[in-house]
């Protein structure tokens, strides 16, 4: 049998610390590696598998598209880019789309828009205020928009623009605006930096501030779009309209796809501002679509409100058992669970040998990020090993 691992310390570039199993099939929310092992996965591609894997919809979309038209450039129209434009801008409050290939992209153009919407309205401001712990790519302007200074130190001198500050702190960011403020950029509720749901007024607070100051609102919604919280989006939880928006993640299910949306007011790019050779490349758009229109029809956000709840009740029923768990927190299937102590790795791959994948989102914290499809049937399977794993911790 070859030696995945072995192949991937001689060939790929060393970035990141990989768990030890070599993933070759999945269908729904189970995945088998190379040695034909059964896992229930609870990390979904990082948020990104949200109708699990292998999806009919996803699988036929993506044949059907091969099969017609693979890629042309945006020299030309395309039907699935425009198709799926339509669907982001007629199910979300924003009026202009743009279509691009990860959520890096659409963080970078959101910024690119918010500073050229700064040149153009606000006489030349160009900074971005972020928070503490937000995540938003790990380009070298979004290193530096990302409130994460172990992010930022092998790297410094960081591009500049972007102020972080306290995250859920509505005092800190009006402390931060200047005459140089072009726009606010928040995650709705914070992913990598550790599921941080903010205070239910905070993003209204952080709108009004915005409107009163005349500055852009950009939320990124790559990991909390489509589905993910209980919402098709997560301004919807919060009674708010961003001024810019970005997705991927979700959006494709699996295929490489993010987006840029943008109010009316703030839609200031023109002829050769912005462009991508591969953005909105057909057979990615027609996944999207198939995915968006799938999410919508069948109230994906809707199982995800009422199974979210029950994932919680299961694991807010750990915590009473098990003293080691400080806190449960999260939203719909974004959800951490906080240790006493750094226990997270080994916790990780004892639920990796019970046939759970989790996600290891600091020494002291796990996250579940399932598909967006499951029933309370997987939620017990999740629930039933979590309890075995730290049954095992206590002994």
């Amino acid at each position: 049998m070859t030696n995945w691992p072995e192949l991937e310390s001689k060939y790929y570039m060393q970035t990141i610390v990989r768990v030890p199993v070599t993933l070759v099939r999945g269908k729904g929310a189970r995945v088998w590696d190379d040695k034909g092992k059964e896992y229930l996965d609870f990390i979904c591609g990082l948020a990104v598998n949200c109708l699990g894997h292998c999806h009919p919809v996803i699988v036929e979309a993506v044949a059907e598209q091969s099969r017609t038209l693979v890629q042309t450039s945006n020299w030309y129209y395309t039907v699935p880019q425009i198709r799926l434009a339509q669907l982001l801008v007629e199910n979300s409050c924003l009026d202009k789309a743009f279509i691009c290939n990860s959520g890096l992209e659409a963080n970078e153009g959101a910024v690119k828009l918010a500073r050229r919407y700064g040149h153009l309205k606000l006489k030349g401001a160009y900074e971005v205020i972020t928070t503490m712990d937000s995540f938003h790519g790990r380009s070298l302007a979004m290193t530096a928009a990302s409130g994460q200074p172990k992010m930022h130190e092998p790297y410094v001198p960081l591009p500049v623009g972007f102020i972080n500050v306290a995250n859920n702190d509505i005092e800190a960011i009006k402390s931060a605006t200047t005459e140089k403020t072009c726009a606010v950029m928040l995650e709705p509720v914070q992913g990598e930096g550790g599921v941080n749901v903010p205070d239910d007024d905070y993003l209204k607070k952080v709108r009004e501030w915005c409107d009163c100051k005349g500055i852009l609102l950009i939320l990124d919604e790559v990991q909390t779009g489509i589905g993910r919280l209980g919402a098709l989006f997560g301004y919807e939880l919060y009674g708010i309209e961003p001024d810019i928006l970005t997705l991927a993640k979700g959006l494709g299910g699996g295929m490489p796809v993010g987006a840029l949306l943008a109010k009316e007011k703030a839609s200031v790019f023109t002829l050769g501002d912005h462009n991508s050779t591969f953005g909105g490349n057909p057979v990615t758009s027609a996944a999207a679509c198939a995915v968006l229109k799938y999410v919508i029809d069948n109230d994906v956000a809707g199982n995800v409100k009422k199974v979210g709840q029950y994932l919680m009740e299961g694991l807010e029923g750990l915590k009473k058992k098990y003293s080691f768990i400080t806190e449960v927190r999260g939203r719909g299937f974004l959800v951490a669970i906080e240790f006493n102590s750094d226990i997270a790795q080994d916790i990780l791959m004892a639920c990796l040998e019970k046939g759970l994948l989790v996600n290891k989102l600091k020494p002291s914290a796990i996250r579940l990020i399932p598909p967006l499809i499951i029933g309370n049937k997987e939620v017990d399977g999740a629930i039933g090993i979590l309890d075995g794993v730290f049954s095992g911790i206590v002994g």
